[in-house]
């Protein structure tokens, strides 16, 4: 049975493969198609790691997930996946942990996330591409270095991985509207799931007045309501900074960043008369 889930795994990572390059290619049909097999696919997963768990739970007695209370047998990596793919943001350590949790049931330290990145830098940089998706670094519009703090996943466009000085509050609205969609989607949410949408529904004006009375579809208006106000002055800056970092950087630094004493030589090496050129 585990030979099963493991084998579904690997199909779900060349079928996500297989819709990005359908979907930067052009290739619509073939995008659909793939995605329909793909959450097939994420189906099967699910229905094979029960029939594991339930089994390993018979022949031990009470053995929980992945070996462990709040356990996963899925590698890091790809619980991280899960979490950013779902809130579709670059986002924070703590946050994907909090995710994972309410919407995975497992959870992990968010100090392994740390290495994380650093191996996944290493992995790209001895055989790149080798993988369908990195976790990889969000870069700052101004200097393209890594932005402190903050993964992503290498499949987004460039657009979505570089962050101004207006991305911080609209990547949170948007992570406020897909966590609220998710919720929305869920016959019967974990209270945990409820909880997380509440600290984002408290710093958006209108959104709810308690956690008690709080309702998703609210949530997301106000979320989009304030975004639209952000949104094209932020896409306006995220382009521009995309723009500098395909011309600019290597296929590496394009996802994990450049040091920013790198990038401030650059920067000279654009404008040899210095800060006072005009």
């Amino acid at each position: 049975m585990t030979e099963r889930v493991e084998d579904l795994e690997h199909l779900i990572g060349r079928l996500r493969a297989g819709v990005r390059e359908a979907a930067l290619g052009g290739d619509r049909e073939r995008a659909a198609r793939l995605r329909r097999e793909l959450r097939q696919a994420e189906r099967d997963w699910d229905e094979a790691l029960a029939q594991a768990e339930s089994s390993v739970t018979g022949a031990s007695g009470n053995v929980e997930r992945g070996g462990e209370a709040g356990g996963s047998l899925l590698p890091l990596r790809e619980q991280v996946h899960e979490a950013l793919a779902l809130l579709s943001v670059p986002t924070a350590p703590r946050l994907i942990v909090t995710v994972h949790e309410a919407f995975f049931a497992s959870t992990f330290p968010s100090g392994k996330l740390t290495s994380l990145k650093r191996d996944e830098e290493r992995s790209f940089r001895s055989a790149p591409y080798a993988r369908p998706y990195y976790i990889c670094a969000a870069l700052t519009a101004d200097f393209l270095s890594p932005s402190r703090g903050l993964l992503a996943l290498s499949t987004w466009p460039m657009e979505k991985r570089v962050i101004g000085s207006l991305s911080p509050r609209v990547d949170f609205l948007t992570a406020a509207i897909r966590v609220a969609d998710a919720i929305e989607r869920i016959p019967a949410p974990v209270a945990a799931a409820r909880r997380l949408l509440w600290r984002f529904a408290a710093s958006i004006p209108g959104a709810a007045g308690s956690a008690d009375t709080m309702e998703p579809r609210k949530v997301i208006e106000a979320a989009e309501a304030e975004r639209k106000v952000h949104l094209d002055a932020d896409a306006r800056t995220r382009e521009d900074a995309a723009v500098r970092a395909r011309a600019q950087l290597d296929d590496a630094q394009r996802l994990f960043g450049v040091r920013v004493r790198d990038a401030g030589q650059r920067a000279s090496a654009g404008n040899p008369k210095g800060s006072g050129a005009g």
